[in-house]
């Protein structure tokens, strides 16, 4: 199933020449990260910018959206989160595939900018497609199951991860683990850390994140 709610963007040009798609965190919803675009379009006005709602309503928020349920958050078992992961897992992989044909894209024109859950989702996914995303940006998450990464990885390509050194709801530890499980497994990877920042995306990391979005799509700044 490919079928996300999500909102999009249209590129500032009319251009449409790549495309970030946004990942949301546990409890939230598309919207939530859309608005990066904002000071992100300026400085790519050929890119397209999507956001999706995780495929199930959060338990803990139901409001908001999951992309797999969190047993110490929602009381749920490790079986429901170890198959939630699967079904959504599945269930991105086809979306993107779906992003790809409607805006007419190579893989390799395509970003992904997680937070939190949605980053967890955007390291557990990309790699295993057989054609490499441009690259990752993973702000404030972790790697998923790190010890199956290297026989499973189809596509190594770039990864930026961020990560505040204070979380106190995905520990800073998990952006060095997940470095190292990475590099590891042959990934060329990058890191920058917001001192001083909680579970949040701070000014120098979103724009740590633009430099490496620039880069990886070979966007040159028009200002």
């Amino acid at each position: 199933m490919s079928e996300l709610n999500f909102r999009r963007r249209a590129s500032a040009s009319g251009e449409d020449t790549s495309a970030v798609l946004f990942l949301h965190g546990y409890g939230a919803d598309g919207a939530d990260l859309l608005g990066l675009a904002e000071p992100l379009a300026a400085h790519m006005p050929d890119t397209v910018f999507l956001a999706c709602d995780a495929p199930e309503r959060s338990m803990a928020n139901p409001m908001g959206f999951q992309w797999f349920p969190i047993p110490w958050i929602d009381g749920s078992t490790e079986a429901a989160a170890a198959e939630g992961l699967r079904r959504s897992a599945k269930t991105l992989d086809a979306f993107i595939d779906k992003v790809l044909a409607d805006e007419g894209l190579a893989p390799d024109r395509l970003m992904l900018v997680g937070f939190s859950q949605g980053s967890m989702m955007s390291l557990h996914v990309a790699p295993r497609r057989a054609e490499p995303l441009a690259g990752i940006v993973a702000f404030s998450g972790r790697l998923l199951a790190p010890e199956l990464l290297a026989a499973e990885a189809r596509s190594r390509l770039p990864v930026l991860l961020i990560h505040g050194d204070v979380d106190d709801v995905v520990p800073f530890a998990e952006m060095k683990a997940a470095g190292a499980a990475l590099q590891a497994a042959g990934f060329e990877v990058f890191g920058h850390v917001m001192q001083g920042t909680g579970h949040g995306i701070a000014p120098d990391g979103l724009s740590v994140a633009l430099s490496f979005l620039r880069e990886r799509l070979s966007i040159d700044d028009p200002l």
